[in-house]
């Protein structure tokens, strides 16, 4: 008899070591602890040997911060995202309780747990809480008000909440990549899609970007790719699954759900106002921090399956919004049908079938036969062992130059096979028991022709 445990956040905490320069000061230190309820002294205990860890590492690769410390329990890691600040988790590694000869005894699952998806996941904290709450500095350097104080307490309101939602057990090289699902449209079709964008904003002035979703996929951005890659998670995994769930809930389905401010078609706010008379309150977002940080507010509005994204720098009357509903809603629902009928649904695949990951570096662009879609509920078509050993993989590629290829037969008749070419890498997962390493590289250049086909791997 076996009993299996998951993978648990243990520890997070946010701390800035030149708050703390002399003793006794050692509180100080500390932004952010979680779980709120640990004693002040093991804060500090923790904090202390993460520090230590930090600096002993440094003597072994000056210039170069530390990633992560595995023990036989835990998983630490640590990230850097400002000039010194430091961001640590602490993950429980999972165990199976067995017995033998009736006495029980544990034994850690420590390759379950991946350094490089966890590293990924905590950076993904990171820039979520900056795109909501902008960079530690920025709310340091906010006029009149900026402070320590005002920063633990954003820290605390964000991520109180936040680290309730994470799903350590379903991550896998997805929140490594953290990519783009693009829809390709025939050439017309892209174009009516990018000449309504650009129509929304010369209409509306105050419309400083924008984007467009159709059925989760992107098709239009005019974000830097950095900025669209945070905004694209936060919509797919978290705002529309709410909203459509709210609806569903509500007992109205979601297609066929008139607008509140008119019947002529089927547009909704699912950030903004619910009726004409109610103006809610829009989300702040802090964008552009390749350049100058820039503060917008974010009106993301549906028709149909189709989402558009706002970012507009005030709030404006009622009024706008009434126009912009009427805009958006009329010609949205036009726009749909021609999306629908160019857009290429890629067929379903069996069980048994070759499935594939391609992720593209330069434009963040990805496409997956792996996963049911790209919202992170344990959604994969293989096998957790088949998910790390492509996290590994994608791992050794690091080490290779412009081009290179590697392949892996598992004992349980998988094989899994990684190309790098031009910072494309592209992943192969084939399960045929009797099948030579000559079929599989067969397989394998049929699926690049015929799902890559404008793309050449040396």
């Amino acid at each position: 008899m076996t009993s299996k445990t998951d993978v648990t956040l243990e520890h997070f905490y946010i701390f800035n070591s030149t708050y703390a320069l002399k003793e006794g000061e050692e509180k100080n230190k500390i932004l952010y602890y979680y779980p709120a309820k640990t004693d002040i002294d093991s804060q500090i205990k923790n904090i202390g040997l993460s520090e230590a860890i930090i600096k002993f590492t440094e003597s072994f690769n000056p210039g170069q911060t530390c990633d992560y410390c595995h023990t036989h329990k835990t998983t630490q890691i640590y990230y850097q995202p400002e000039t010194n600040f430091w961001m640590v988790m602490i993950v429980g590694v999972p165990y199976v309780t067995k017995e033998k000869d009736g006495n029980e005894y544990t034994e850690y699952q420590n390759d379950e747990v991946s350094s490089a998806v966890c590293q990924a996941i905590l950076k993904q904290t990171y820039t979520i809480f900056r795109l909501f709450m902008g960079s530690f500095n920025t709310i340091l350097n906010e006029p009149d008000c900026g402070s320590v104080t005002l920063l633990k307490h954003k820290l605390d309101h964000f991520y109180s909440r936040y680290l309730l939602s994470l799903k350590l057990n379903n991550g896998d090289i997805l929140d490594i990549f953290q990519g783009l699902q693009f829809l390709p449209l025939c050439k017309v079709t892209f174009l009516r899609v990018q000449c309504f964008m650009n129509l929304v904003e010369s209409t509306f002035p105050q419309v400083k970007y924008t984007a467009f979703l159709y059925n989760d996929q992107l098709v239009w951005s005019g974000l830097e790719p950095e900025d669209m890659q945070v905004v694209y998670n936060y919509l797919v995994s978290t705002l529309l699954p709410a909203h459509l769930e709210k609806e569903l809930d509500g007992g109205s389905i979601p297609r066929n759900s008139p607008s509140p401010f008119t019947t002529s078609h089927y547009g909704k706010f699912v950030t903004g106002p619910s009726s004409a008379n109610d103006v809610k309150k829009l989300p702040k977002v802090f964008i552009n921090y390749s350049t100058k940080p820039t503060a917008l507010y974010l009106i993301v509005y549906r028709a149909l399956s189709a989402t558009v994204c706002l970012f507009v720098d005030n709030t404006n009357s009622p009024m706008f919004y009434t126009s912009l509903d009427s805009f958006l809603g009329v010609q949205l629902t036009s726009l749909v049908s021609s999306v629908a009928e160019c857009s290429k649904h890629a067929a379903t695949s069996s069980e048994s079938s070759p499935k594939y990951l391609y992720f593209n570096k330069l434009n963040l662009a990805y496409k997956s036969t792996i996963h049911c879609d790209n919202r992170r509920f344990s959604n994969a078509l293989t096998t957790p062992e088949v998910l790390r050993i492509i996290t590994d993989i994608n791992s050794d590629t690091s080490r290779l130059k412009e081009a290179g290829e590697i392949v892996i037969k598992t004992m349980s008749d998988y094989w899994i096979v990684g190309k790098l070419s031009n910072l494309r890498e592209f992943f192969v997962v084939i399960q045929q028991k009797n099948a030579s390493i000559i079929e599989i590289d067969e397989e394998v250049k049929r699926l690049c022709e015929q799902q890559l086909k404008s793309i050449f791997f040396h």
